[in-house]
């Protein structure tokens, strides 16, 4: 049997459990978030700009946007709306932000089919699971070698969450994740531009796309993604026998035992280590920013490929700096979507700390050396004027799944990303929709919540 047949089958035929289920929930929750905080951002508006003259027609809403548009344009604006702020979730065996592209395919995939909440949370669980086979399968070597897995596994996953929505059987899923395995591409040296959004936003699009040419009867390879000139071999995926990861597929759930890390702060989770304890350190000893006079940051081998900015100049450079977020969250005590603006990243107790920040490579930290995933360990010293030096392990960070965000910071999150795009009222409707998702029987009336009434907002510069 194919790796493509055995996925295919279980995306069709899966029982979900509820508790997979419900991290779905939050996973819309958060996403839907993100993605109404990110819609005012100007790489999300210029793609609903070349959608208003390339899908002038169709059912499925653009959030925070009068826009409604096909399908895949309302996926591609969406998932791009929702990775504008690099704010949305993230899961450490896929090296990827699940999300963004799964939630914006399976919205429009049910707006425009009509499906119910269960049907598209019992989607996203699918194509997450499908999504942790190959991130299992692949990685490291696959994000090592320059691949951006929130656009190329990510496509895969939002094929088989949309082909779910669809209600497709297992003879056209299967077809549908072969055409995702031949659309799927993002490059990592795109990070820090509007391009790394549009990856999310791409990864939806064309998993919906997909879909519906599944649905009319387009035929691709089963072999597309194991075959001796498949998706594994052209994406330098690591060796090894996959059968054991299919077999294990609606047996081990891995949604539920690796979980997904929840954002708390709107930067590369590659940072988010060092910036929880920096921040930590800073409420601690009570410093004062002016008294550091070098911080050194020991990382695993992986985050210089994906922290690639020392001296940052925009606001989406400054998500990919190490330099910039330490430096930050030192001078300012804290991190949020306000810290990326341009008027901050030249604020003067900022400019200054930038040039002390030291990133090293420790061989020890991340694989093989540690069991941690790759961008999740990191050890932080902070030297001051008076002699002492601070130093500190950080091996994860707050919103990992072992330390996870609490309810009420994710439905804090959502208001605060949410009322950059709609009013407060709107926005508490929203919450409360998506909190009670499971027993929506038409996706349409989130659509008509988040397409009316807006608040408009001006153009951001990064």
């Amino acid at each position: 049997m194919s790796a493509i047949t055995r996925l295919a089958e279980f995306v069709a035929s899966a029982d979900i459990p509820s508790d997979a289920r419900a991290v779905a929930r939050d996973a819309f929750q958060d996403t839907v978030g993100v993605m109404l905080a990110g819609v005012v951002e100007p790489a999300a508006r210029i793609v609903q700009k070349v959608a208003r003259v390339e899908a002038a027609s169709g059912s499925a809403g653009i959030y925070g946007t009068r826009q409604k548009a096909g399908a895949s344009w309302a996926a591609l604006a969406n998932g791009t709306a929702a990775h504008a702020l690099d704010f949305d979730d993230m899961c450490w065996t896929t090296m990827a932000h699940p999300s963004a592209p799964l939630v914006a395919a399976a919205l429009s995939a049910a707006e425009s089919s009509g499906a119910s909440g269960r049907v598209a949370l019992d989607a996203y669980v699918a194509g997450f699971e499908v999504e942790a086979v190959l991130g299992r399968a692949l990685n490291p070597s696959h994000y090592d070698h320059g691949w951006h897995a929130t656009s190329t596994i990510g496509t895969i996953g939002a094929a088989a969450a949309a082909a779910r929505v669809f209600g497709l059987d297992a003879d056209a899923i299967g077809r549908a994740l072969s055409i995702a395995a031949s659309e799927a591409s993002g490059l990592k040296e795109n990070f820090g531009t509007m391009v790394k959004p549009l990856h999310a936003g791409l990864a939806a699009r064309n998993g919906v796309l997909a879909a519906l040419l599944a649905m009319e009867g387009f035929t691709a390879s089963d072999r597309a993604i194991d075959g001796p000139q498949g998706f594994r071999v052209a994406m330098r995926g690591s060796e090894g026998d996959i059968s054991e990861l299919l077999a294990n597929l609606g047996r081990r759930w891995e949604i539920l035992d690796g979980g997904i890390t929840f954002k708390l702060y709107p930067s590369c989770a590659a940072t988010h280590p060092t910036i929880d304890t920096l921040l930590d350190l800073r409420r601690e000893h009570d410093l004062d920013p002016g008294d550091v006079v070098a911080v050194e940051i020991d990382v695993d081998p992986v985050t210089p490929t994906v922290l690639i900015y020392d001296r940052p100049v925009t606001g989406l450079q400054g998500k990919f700096s190490l330099h910039f977020c330490a430096a930050a969250a030192l001078a300012t005590g804290g991190i949020g979507i306000e810290t990326f603006a341009l008027s901050a990243m030249k604020a003067a107790a900022v400019d200054r700390l930038v040039p002390l920040v030291r990133m090293r490579v420790d061989e020890r930290l991340g694989p093989p050396e540690s069991d941690a995933p790759p961008l999740t360990q990191a050890r932080v010293r902070i030297r001051l004027v008076d002699g002492r030096t601070l130093e500190r392990f950080a091996d994860g960070a707050r919103g990992y799944p072992r330390r996870p965000a609490t309810g009420e910071e994710l439905d804090a999150k959502f208001t605060s990303c949410a009322t950059r795009s709609v009013s407060k009222e709107l926005a508490d409707r929203a919450l409360g929709y998506l909190q009670d998702l499971e027993v929506s029987s038409d996706l349409r009336g989130l659509s008509v919540l988040l397409t009316d009434q807006l608040v408009p907002q001006p153009v951001r510069s990064q």
